[in-house]
């Protein structure tokens, strides 16, 4: 979704090669070749399709999470990677585990997360994605078996009982 907001807080320049190795070398992760493949075609911003289904509950909803955006490779926007509101900010100010990187918030303003997984994999590997939820002790739930699956996953609102 285009507006103001996303192209100021979220959606970043296409990040070079060499951005990319930096970003990669300060989160101490290979970030999925999906995820840079469509930051080289939108790096950054707010989802239309902004909900994903789940096999379990969360706080969200009995079916689904929903996103309010997704982060950019880089370092300048505010929702960026390495930006103000990196992972280093959502584990040391709000707890959220260390177990990868934090790329995507949702719309309870911090009470739930979405993050790829590391855990599995390593940090060279390609993780999966969990959402994680504040309000039930950290709870993490599995979303998709990595990255593009959860992108090609996203679905619209109407497909959901809201």
């Amino acid at each position: 979704m285009d507006s103001d907001y996303a192209r100021r807080e979220y959606i970043g320049v296409s990040p070079t090669d060499a951005e990319v190795a930096r970003i990669e070398r300060e989160l101490g992760y290979k970030l999925p070749k999906a995820y840079i493949a469509l930051s080289r075609v939108q790096n950054g911003g707010i989802p239309t399709r902004s909900n994903h289904r789940t096999s379990e509950s969360t706080t969200w909803a009995h079916d689904h999470v929903a996103i309010s955006g997704i982060y950019s490779i880089g370092s300048d926007k505010r929702y960026s990677l390495c930006g103000e509101m990196n992972s280093d900010f959502w584990q040391e100010e709000w707890g959220y585990p260390a177990i990868g990187i934090y790329f995507a918030d949702c719309p309870s303003a911090g009470h739930d997360m979405l993050c790829l997984d590391y855990r599995e994999c390593g940090p060279e590997g390609e993780p999966q994605v969990v959402h994680i939820d504040q309000e039930w002790d950290y709870k993490i739930t599995v979303v998709a078996k990595d990255f593009e699956t959860f992108i090609r996953g996203l679905e619209d609102d109407d497909a959901f009982e809201i």
